[in-house]
Formats: structure tokens, C-alpha cells, sequence
């Protein structure tokens, strides 16, 4: 990578599987999910197995001059907060004495929480007879009253928390808010990472959330034909399972900072990891409707080796997107495989997302500080629910337990809609 090192101060992780990034690291070392069963009558079971936070506890420091601005973040900005908190403590971020205009903030919300009339939605189930054919318009006045929260406007613009962290952590430099979907999470890492690098700032944060749990993202996704049946209840979620139908949705907030190394040597500060590479691409296809390029991942994992003058050899292992989609692990796969055979070698290929559920944009830097702790104990991590690879793949390094490494360097990947991809090569120290 040219230009300055770029190091890791500072993590931050909200999910299913944990409160904290010590907390998902620990349940997730035992192989433990953080899907949950929600029965619910009348509904399908993909609508009952969710990734959902248990107990989101707000910071009781934040200065009353910006606390009154909390009333408008959705619960996928809170999670995000939560998260970016975690990373900025942990990095003692407020204490730096960094110019905030040399501080960067980057945010990637890619959250369906605010979808159309998703807000209405509570009350309108409450006003609905003969199975949603008729409404009673009086119960539907009486229960928007208090099941519509007066700020629905405010609270569904996706650059809240934006706002909120700006004024939060005082970052005046560069930074941007991305409202978009997978891999979102990964380009906010590539701009505050690229932003240090070409000294325009001293220190970022990168912030991903999501909330794809409530029941009108479940049922577009739903009809995108990409959420797992959940035959199998939480153990259904199976990225490259021979047996893989879909992804199981959640929510959660995952925050890096990301600083330049004589910042942080200066000052003292714990580093954590190095970002030794990074890189985006498209891969287009010519076929029509929703699908996903043959190879998505190949170019950009070449281009993210690329920029970090790193190869195959020099990673403990590869974790790729993982949707548990058909398509998209057959094409992630595919990938991988070609990578591998153009350098002669192999390492192991962990799927994460069936821990926690599909975080949505917080899922690809969830999975970079995921790893980042796997590294720091020798682990690749098992794919959760794994038992067999389609024929085409079963020589590839995948396994539903965890294997060993001695490398301390691993590459995450992620794709979107569109053949979009972004990868980055992370150093744990």
C-alpha cells in the first residue's frame, strides 16, 4: 500500500452473538449463533428465526448539548452508535488531541429498518380485518397515535447518525455517509483507510449498521428469493452447504478507527492491526434480472493482494461474503478457487455471517474484527453449520470447525447486487 501505514486503534461490535467485540468473539470461538427462534402464528418460519440484539444500553456520557438529537436515530443507527462508542473508548479517540479537522468520519447505513411505509406498519396490522383485505380506519387513527413515532420523517433519513457522530466525535475533516447495501460496509473502510493514507486526515472512523429484521425488509427480501426457509430453524443459515437456501436476516452496529501509525506511536495508543490492502470493482454480466457474475470476487481479492504487495501465501485465510445464496456462494466460490489456482496454493475459506445473521452494511466490518481476534489466537474460523461442499468445490479448505494458522494476515471480501465487490488485506498485531 502506498502512501502512510494505516493502523487499527480502535474496534467496536453490536450482534446477536454479542453486546461488545470481547463478547462476540467469545460465543463465537465456541461455535455458538446468535439466531434466535421468535414464534409467531400465521407466519412462515423465515419470519420467525432472526438475528436480533437482546439488550441495546445506551452510553450515559453523551453531552446533554447533542443528547436531545438521540430521539431520531432508527434502532439500526443506535446500533451503530453503540458500536462506534465501543471503537472511540477503546482507542481513547476523545483524549488524542487530534484537530478535528484531521479527523474523518465514514458511515455506511445500507438499512432497510425505514422502507417505504414500514413506520405505519404497526398500526395498520392493528387496523386490518379479513385477513388484511379490509381496514378500520378508526383503529388505524387510534393506533398511530401511539404506535407511530411523531419523528418518522426525521428518524428515517439514513445520515443521522452522520450528523450525530460528527458532532459526537467532532470530525470536520473528510467524510461522507453511504446509503447503500452490501459491500457499503467495506467501501466506508476503503475511504477512511484512503483518507489516512493520503494524509488528508490523522485518524477515521468507519461505522456499518444494519436492521433488516422487521417484517417489511423480511418481505422484500423475502420475494428477492434470497432469505433461507429456515427448514432447519437456526442451524439454517449454511454458507457453502451444498444444502445452502438463503441467508437468515439480523442486526447490528461495527465500528473501526483507523488511524496513521506515527499518530498512534506518538501518542501510545494500542494498535491493533494493520490495513495492508484494499480494493473495489464492478464485474458485469450480460445476463438479465437478479443474479450475480460468474466470478464477482476474483478481480478485486487480485487487486486488494495487489495493493497490499501480499499473496495467497501470506494469508491465514480468506473469509468471503457468505450469503448462503446459491448464485452468490457458487460465484464466491468460483473465485476463490481460480485465485487459488493461479498462485499454486491454498488457504482456508471461513463464511462468518451465520453467527450473528446478515448484519447488512455493518456485516463486512463485523467480519474484518472478527478476524482480526481470530488471528490473535492462530484460528481460522469454522464456517457455522457447515457439513458439505457442492462436488465442484469439496477440494477447497472449508470446514465447520475451526482450523489453525500461524499467519497473522487474512483478506475479507464482499459482494453486492450489481457484481459490485470490495476486499481488503488486514494485519492483526
Amino acid at each position: 500500500m502506498h502512501g502512510r501505514d494505516v493502523v487499527i486503534t480502535g474496534m467496536g461490535l453490536i450482534s446477536p452473538l454479542g453486546r461488545t467485540v470481547g463478547e462476540n468473539w467469545a460465543h463465537m470461538k465456541l461455535l455458538k449463533t446468535g439466531i434466535t427462534r421468535y414464534p409467531r402464528k400465521g407466519m412462515p418460519a423465515a419470519f420467525e428465526c432472526l438475528g436480533k440484539v437482546s439488550e441495546l444500553t445506551l452510553p450515559g456520557d453523551i453531552p446533554q448539548k447533542i443528547s436531545g438529537q438521540l430521539k431520531f436515530l432508527n434502532r439500526g443507527a443506535l446500533l451503530g452508535f453503540t458500536a462506534a462508542y465501543e471503537a472511540a473508548t477503546a482507542a481513547a479517540f476523545q483524549l488524542s488531541n487530534i484537530l478535528p479537522r484531521r479527523r474523518s468520519l465514514y458511515i455506511a447505513s445500507g438499512d432497510f429498518t425505514k422502507v417505504g411505509y414500514d413506520f405505519l406498519y404497526p398500526a395498520i396490522k392493528d387496523a386490518s380485518r379479513n385477513n388484511g383485505r379490509e381496514i378500520d380506519y378508526e383503529k388505524l387513527n387510534e393506533s398511530a397515535l401511539s404506535k407511530v413515532n411523531p419523528f418518522f420523517l426525521l428518524e428515517s433519513l439514513s445520515n443521522n447518525l452522520f450528523s450525530f457522530l460528527s458532532a459526537y466525535l467532532e470530525c470536520m475533516g473528510p467524510n461522507t455517509s453511504l446509503s447503500s447495501l452490501s459491500p457499503c460496509g467495506g467501501y466506508a473502510l476503503e475511504l477512511a483507510a484512503r483518507s489516512i493514507r493520503q494524509n488528508k486526515a490523522d485518524i477515521a472512523v468507519a461505522v456499518g449498521y444494519g436492521n433488516w429484521i422487521t417484517d417489511i425488509p423480511l418481505f422484500e427480501l423475502g420475494e428477492l428469493g434470497i432469505v433461507s426457509r429456515c427448514r432447519d430453524g437456526v442451524h439454517s443459515f449454511r454458507p457453502f452447504d451444498r444444502r445452502r437456501d438463503g441467508f437468515i436476516t439480523g442486526e447490528g452496529g461495527a465500528a473501526l478507527v483507523l488511524e496513521a501509525s506515527e499518530s498512534a506511536e506518538k501518542r501510545g495508543a494500542v494498535i491493533r492491526g494493520r490495513v495492508r490492502g484494499t480494493a473495489n470493482c464492478i464485474e458485469f454480466t450480460s445476463a438479465n434480472g437478479f443474479t450475480v457474475p460468474p466470478l464477482v470476487s476474483r478481480r478485486c481479492i487480485n487487486m486488494a493482494l495487489e495493493n497490499a504487495g501480499s499473496s495467497i501465501r501470506d494469508l491465514a485465510f480468506i473469509t468471503p461474503h457468505g450469503s448462503g445464496t446459491q448464485k452468490g456462494d457458487a460465484s464466491e466460490l468460483q473465485s476463490a478457487a481460480k485465485v487459488f489456482e493461479e498462485a499454486g496454493h491454498q488457504v482456508p475459506v471461513c463464511a462468518m455471517k451465520s453467527y450473528t445473521g446478515h448484519l447488512g452494511a455493518a456485516s463486512d466490518i463485523a467480519e474484518v474484527i472478527l478476524g482480526v481476534m481470530a488471528v490473535k489466537e492462530s484460528i481460522a474460523p469454522a464456517t457455522l453449520n457447515f457439513a458439505e461442499a457442492d462436488p465442484a468445490y469439496a477440494g477447497l479448505m472449508i470446514a465447520g470447525t475451526h482450523q489453525s494458522t500461524h499467519k497473522c494476515t487474512f483478506l475479507s471480501t464482499s459482494y453486492g447486487v450489481g457484481g459490485q465487490s470490495s476486499s481488503v488485506v488486514v494485519e492483526a498485531t
